[in-house]
């Protein structure tokens, strides 16, 4: 396939992580792809191994979060097409050929397609649940190699969370990440909602685009932003009010799902949000992030 993909990867202190993911990528890739790396602190030794390894890469010398980090990668992107991926993903054989071959189907750029993650706990509103372990120690690469492709998939709506792909022209016209999300929280459905906004209704799971996700949860280690109530009072809607009216979340892809997303929010939608807007407002939430993001 010619389509190259510049593959951003935010990581905090997740080296042995990290380093499964890089060689995923370059073990189950059916072509080159540019490898970009934001390192948060580097304090375990990410830093200096992404200079060894020759990785296009930015730096902070502290976390600074998820959409910032992705924002600051972007200006070392070299090819037309941007993948978020988290660092505890393993990407799978021909991950990146069902991509290209979607997108080679497509009349234009405006498009937002997810990958389709294998994860070992029951945390997914759509996806394959199979465990293979949620460590290094306990990762079962061959068994997962031999057996990733057994689990009966359909193409799906709504795609949102990483891996998740678009054009670097459409990620220039939202303008990326919203750095007030900061650390992270909401962030994805953010985008999704920028996105709409701009006149994408092309969002799309490949579920021959699979990736194994160990769910490490590095969130835990950081002081979340109220990304829900963030999202309410910028959208006036809540997530579950975009993700079941406007782009059919989990929904089985078919030739009626675009004119499908042609839906908006319902009056009683509408009403309900409103009035949680008012009362996030009335009881006073903090919404921003507890730090500023530079000091």
């Amino acid at each position: 396939m010619d389509t190259r993909f510049s593959i951003i990867i935010p990581s905090w202190n997740n080296l042995p992580f990290l380093k499964l993911c890089v060689a995923s990528i370059r073990k189950n890739s059916a072509t080159h792809h540019q490898i970009i790396v934001h390192v948060n602190e580097g304090s375990d030794g990410t830093l200096q191994w992404v200079r060894d390894e020759g990785l296009d890469y930015t730096y902070s010398e502290r976390n600074i979060g998820v959409c910032l980090a992705c924002n600051m990668m972007r200006t070392k992107v070299k090819t037309d097409y941007i993948l978020y991926l988290n660092d505890d993903m393993y990407m799978l054989p021909g991950w990146d050929t069902a991509l290209a071959e979607e997108i080679a189907t497509l009349p234009d750029n405006r498009f937002y397609l997810s990958g389709t993650m294998i994860q070992p706990h029951n945390s997914l509103d759509v996806g394959i649940l199979a465990n293979y372990g949620d460590s290094i120690e306990t990762f079962d690469e061959e068994r997962l190699l031999r057996e990733y492709m057994n689990y009966s998939m359909q193409d799906w709506c709504g795609a949102t969370w990483p891996p998740s792909l678009m054009h670097r022209d459409v990620w220039d016209t939202v303008g990326g990440f919203s750095i007030e999300y900061t650390p992270g929280m909401y962030s994805d459905p953010d985008l999704t909602a920028k996105l709409w906004m701009a006149g994408v209704r092309h969002f799309k799971g490949i579920a021959a685009s699979r990736v194994y996700h160990f769910e490490t949860r590095s969130t835990a280690r950081v002081r979340k932003n109220s990304g829900h109530l963030q999202f309410l009072l910028k959208w006036g809607m809540t997530n579950k009010t975009l993700r079941r009216r406007m782009t059919h979340l989990g929904e089985p892809w078919n030739d009626a799902a675009q004119s499908a997303h042609s839906q908006k929010p319902s009056k009683t939608d509408r009403i309900r949000c409103r009035l949680k807007a008012a009362f996030a407002i009335l009881t006073g939430k903090q919404f921003g992030p507890v730090e500023p993001l530079c000091q």
